[in-house]
């Protein structure tokens, strides 16, 4: 990408966007594509991003769920329960579905607190990240055409 405070932007809205924080990559990324820049570069930034937003996530499942009941803890409890529940009843594939909106985040939080480990968590949701923005850039490309 050959403007870096496009791809920073993207990097940051896309880190946001995983965790509680306001972020709307998706806007971000379509805005990005329409103004010509390459579909490739603009996909592996937002996924880095996001990724490591979710990396976040699961770091604070893994290390202070034990927090969780503090008012500063980005996961309501009902939401931890049901990311929890989806997880035992679909196991390591629901990883995939990290991006998913109101789920995803709760989901890999559940996943660091059910001590999944770090290399299937990392491979897990950055497959499901990176076919999401692929997806959508080749959405994109096949309406803008």
């Amino acid at each position: 990408m050959d403007d870096l405070p496009a791809a920073a932007l993207l990097a940051l809205s896309a880190f946001a966007s995983a965790t509680l924080l306001p972020g709307s990559s998706e806007a971000l990324l379509l805005t990005l594509l329409a103004a010509g820049h390459a579909a490739g570069p603009l996909v592996a930034v937002a996924t880095a991003g996001n990724l490591a937003g979710s990396l976040v996530n699961w770091a604070l499942g893994r290390f202070l769920i034990r927090f969780r009941d503090r008012r500063w803890f980005p996961v309501s409890e009902a939401a931890l329960e049901r990311a929890q529940r989806g997880y035992r009843r679909w196991g390591l594939w629901s990883l995939l579905f990290a991006w998913v909106p109101v789920v995803g985040d709760p989901l890999t939080v559940a996943a660091g607190a059910l001590k999944v480990g770090f290399w299937p968590f990392l491979i897990l949701v950055g497959i499901g990240k990176a076919a999401r923005y692929a997806l959508l850039a080749a959405g994109f490309a096949a309406v803008a055409g």
